[in-house]
């Protein structure tokens, strides 16, 4: 659960949490849930006394989102609400939903959105569990799902999902490369659902990629670039969410966010479409942010605050 810098999110975060994941995996999949759980009191003990960049970002975000300064207690349950959904990737990914309790809201939003056969953008964020499409497609048999990444970070999860769940039907999208929105096009041609992830702006991107949104009482970057694919494809946007809860406890929610299946004639109109439907996200974000503050996992400079070195 390493963190650096925002300058490099996209790296050292991900494999410390792809190395982590791997040795509870072991643990999860020769002992069974109960024990990998007991391993997590002692992992959030370790990063919480030895993790000071997570520990100081953690701090700062959770300030922001419960409106007063948070004690170790509010940082013993982040850390260990990150973990617990790190170890519950491997059931998901694995299709074994019977070790959870789960409580689905806008099942019939989905269904909605695929009615037409045309596919849906599901828009979600470093929020809970992302893996909650995995709900979605084990009660519609057949439904073919794919999670967009960046490159480095679609490798790791695909190497992790081929050890843990070879059949796994999640498949991974790679943005960011050359043809990239052909295929997601065609995903979505094929009546199949796209999830990303919009709370993070790529290091190394153009301003021109970002705009500035108030998120928890402070101006954050968004990047724009789920909104402006969405329009550019026509279709629908549905903001989907796995809180949890504790123990075995989810409540998947899927909410309409945007439609842009008939965007307007005017150029000036669709902008307006797109900042205005990034806007409902990043106040949809905060609002959960605020409803469930342990559940929001980028324990990295998000506000970029921390003066360059």
């Amino acid at each position: 659960m390493s963190t650096t810098a925002r300058s490099d999110w996209s790296q050292a975060r991900e494999r410390s949490n792809l190395l982590s994941l791997r040795l509870l995996s072991w643990i999860a999949t020769r002992l069974g849930r109960p024990a990998a759980r007991a391993v997590l009191a002692p992992v959030t003990l370790y990063f919480l006394l030895f993790a000071p960049t997570p520990r100081r970002h953690a701090r700062r975000y959770l300030s922001r989102a419960l409106g007063r300064a948070p004690g170790w207690r509010d940082l013993w349950r982040h850390f260990h609400a990150f973990a617990s959904v790190s170890l519950d990737r491997i059931w998901f990914a694995r299709g074994e939903m019977q070790h959870f309790e789960l409580r689905l809201q806008g099942g019939p939003v989905v269904d909605e959105a695929l009615a037409d056969g045309r596919g849906a953008l599901m828009l979600g964020a470093h929020l809970g569990s992302f893996e909650v499409l995995h709900t979605v497609g084990a009660e519609r048999p057949g439904m073919r799902v794919a999670m967009v990444m960046y490159p480095d970070n679609a490798r790791m999860v695909q190497a992790v999902l081929q050890a843990l769940a070879p059949s796994s039907s999640l498949d991974v999208i790679p943005i960011g490369q050359a043809g990239s929105a052909l295929r997601i096009r065609d995903w979505l041609d094929g009546g199949g659902l796209v999830g990303l992830l919009g709370d993070r702006f790529r290091p190394g991107a153009s301003p021109e990629s970002s705009v500035e949104r108030p998120f928890l009482g402070h101006v954050a970057r968004f990047g724009d670039g789920p909104m402006r694919l969405a329009m550019t494809l026509r279709r629908r946007v549905v903001f989907m969410v796995g809180l949890y809860q504790g123990g075995r406890r989810y409540e998947v929610r899927f909410e309409p966010l945007a439609d842009f299946r008939a965007p307007p004639a005017d150029a000036a109109a669709r902008e307006r479409a797109v900042q205005d439907a990034l806007s409902a996200y990043v106040q949809r974000l905060e609002q959960l942010c605020r409803e469930a503050p342990y559940n929001w996992f980028n324990f990295y400079d998000f506000w970029n605050e921390t003066p360059a070195a």
